[in-house]
Order: structure tokens, then sequence, then C-alpha cells
């Protein structure tokens, strides 16, 4: 769990700033963004397939 905490002396957006910086270190967001809905087997498949076309496809074209 991320917390920080805040000093009397530092401003609310200071204070804002520096946990949006810790949250996006610790790579909440997208982790937070894939467990938001159940991913059955078969769309987990289908979309580690379309990554690895889109992959495959990125690295042809270097």
């Amino acid at each position: 769990m991320t917390q920080i905490i805040v000093d009397d002396n530092e401003g609310i957006e200071s204070a804002l700033r520096r946990f949006k910086r810790k949250v996006s270190k610790a790579g909440i967001f997208p982790d937070m963004k894939k467990h938001r809905h159940f991913e059955t087997p078969e769309q987990k498949r289908k979309r580690k397939e379309l990554a690895r076309h889109r992959q495959r496809k990125k690295n042809f074209h270097k």
C-alpha cells in the first residue's frame, strides 16, 4: 500500500504530486486496470496472441 506523510508546512499540491509519483513508480494503475474485470483464459490467450502479432509486425518493419 502506498502512503505518504504530509508535513505541517507542506502544501496539498506537493503532497499530491509525491503521492502520484509513488503510485506510478509502484505500477499500481496498470495492475488495477488489468484486474478491473475478470479475464477468461480464452480472452487472455487472445490478448497475448494479439500482442505477439503486433510485436512481430513491429520488429519485421525495422
